[in-house]
């Protein structure tokens, strides 16, 4: 029944949002519901393993072969633990914003939420894609009525990105459907759908530029920058925190299991194109004066490594994925809220115009740092943790040896190819510490300026909000083990089903 609450709950606060004359009342009722359901998915993972509690399953259309059925394994348990932590905090931070016709705009934040907990809980494809369109089509309209001046533009190309994907998934999901031995649309059934591999090599496609458009990866990002530029913060916070986790989420649960075939035919071309986006990206990144592009940029990074440690094939890399995907959700949350109140006071997030706020507000500069070094995966924060497990998923991974062709055009004899992909991704961690520190020096440090000189710190609701992400921070860096015992079974599970590991050697 939890599993059904996550839903519930966010999707009739979401409806009832709505109806609410009052910006005021709207936001609260808003906050209650986003709180409600925190408290019942912290319940939820302190249920046993396998407990009717996190599963349901009931008839919704039976002649198509689909069930309203969710399950809330370990991978899910995570996400949807983040998305639960994550709305909270978003809504706070966000307190002092005054939105027009602010109920609708609530509403379409909790109609999203509902959509981001279906897509980590379906456990039927139709339902999956129902969810999937449930969490993206909100942010459209968010994105279009509240964001910045070139909205219209953007969210045009947002939507056509993410139309393209859905279309191409909803494509191979159809024909999936019709391969399976009892026309059903339950996950085990497209487990054991029957398809050959020239089948899985071309559905590969379908199913991966859908998920690679949403997390995104090079170079299906373009979309990205202009988008979390335009939003409004909160619609941002949700985007690179939440809905880009939506696509990884996508690859362990769709597509490594489903597509195992199709998966060794292009692993290497995708791992290629996630190594390419880790150093682009940076690269970029280390060019941007506006702190909104220069997060944008460097989400892309993070997300291509997540992409290059799924696609090294074994437990160790796809642990680090699962807990980095929690770690870089409430990370990069973090430093977007950072990026608003500096907005909110000063009036620019261009950081040549900055300078000197260390002196101005201690607190806000002491949380600052804090989160930029976990961003950067130093020690004893939670980004070190799951960077290190996806290094050395990487590092030791056998599954990029062989023989492969690279994009149907170039032929490849690799060897040792996993130690090459460390070397060039850690170009990217390198890159990634200089933009970072950089930024901080520019921001925090040097002497005050006309602009800076009058600052102040920051309020306490403010300090309480951050404060609570940086004690998730440092103690997830200490000790992780808790968020490894959950993901473990179910990651193991995952490769099991996939077989991938005796696929490669085979």
């Amino acid at each position: 029944m939890i599993a059904v609450l996550m839903i519930l709950i966010p999707l009739l606060g979401g409806i009832i949002s709505f109806f609410l004359k009052k910006g005021n009342t709207a936001r609260s009722f808003s906050l209650l519901s986003a709180v409600v359901t925190m408290v019942i998915m912290l319940y939820g993972m302190l249920a046993p393993k396998g407990t009717t509690l996190l599963s349901f399953s009931a008839d919704w259309l039976p002649m198509l072969g689909t069930r309203f059925s969710l399950e809330a394994d370990g991978i899910a348990r995570v996400l949807t633990l983040l998305t639960a932590i994550a709305y909270p905090l978003i809504l706070v931070s966000t307190w002092q914003h005054t939105y027009k016709n602010a109920n609708r705009f609530f509403g379409f934040m909790l109609l999203t939420q509902a959509g981001l907990m279906g897509v980590f809980l379906a456990t039927d494809a139709l339902l999956f894609y129902f969810f999937w369109e449930l969490a993206l089509i909100p942010v459209y309209f968010l994105c279009s009525i509240w964001g910045g001046e070139r909205r219209i533009p953007v969210t045009f190309k947002f939507f056509i990105y993410t139309f393209i994907g859905s279309l191409l998934m909803l494509v191979g999901i159809i024909y999936v459907y019709s391969k399976t031995a009892d026309h059903s649309f339950a996950l085990d059934s497209f487990y054991h759908a029957t398809l050959t591999g020239g089948e899985q090599s071309w559905l590969f496609w379908m199913f991966f530029v859908a998920f690679a458009i949403k997390m995104p990866i090079f170079p299906f990002h373009s979309w990205q920058p202009d988008t979390y530029e335009q939003s409004p913060t909160a619609t941002t916070m949700v985007l690179s925190g939440l809905m880009v986790k939506m696509g990884i989420f996508a690859v362990i649960r769709w597509l490594l299991p489903l597509l195992p075939v199709g998966v060794n035919n292009w692993a290497v071309s995708v791992s290629f194109l996630s190594v390419i986006g880790i150093i682009y990206a940076s690269l970029i990144a280390l060019k941007q004066d506006d702190m909104k592009r220069l997060i944008a940029y460097s989400s892309i990074a993070h997300i291509g490594l997540m992409s290059l440690a799924l696609f090294a094939n074994n437990n160790v890399g796809m642990q680090g994925v699962v807990i980095q995907m929690f770690n870089h959700g409430i990370n990069i949350i973090a430093l977007w809220i950072v990026v608003e109140m500096i907005e909110q006071q000063f009036g620019t997030r261009k950081m040549s115009e900055l300078g000197g706020i260390a002196q101005k507000a201690p607190a806000l500069a002491l949380l600052f740092v804090i989160v930029a070094l976990a961003n950067i995966a130093l020690p004893l924060t939670n980004g070190f943790v799951g960077e290190f497990l996806m290094f050395n998923g990487i590092f030791t991974s056998t599954a990029y040896d062989g023989n492969y062709t690279l994009f149907g055009t170039w032929h490849l004899n690799a060897a040792n190819l996993g130690i090459i992909f460390t070397i060039l991704a850690g170009i990217g961690i390198i890159l990634s510490a200089v933009y970072t520190l950089r930024a901080i020096q520019k921001v925090l440090y040097g002497e005050t300026n006309n602009l800076t000189a009058g600052g102040r710190d920051i309020k306490v609701n403010e300090k309480w909000v951050l404060a609570v992400i940086v004690a998730v921070i440092i103690i997830i860096g200490i000790y992780p083990q808790p968020l490894l015992d959950v993901s473990h079974g179910a990651v193991t599970e995952v490769l099991q089903k996939a077989d991938i590991g005796n696929l490669i050697k085979k």
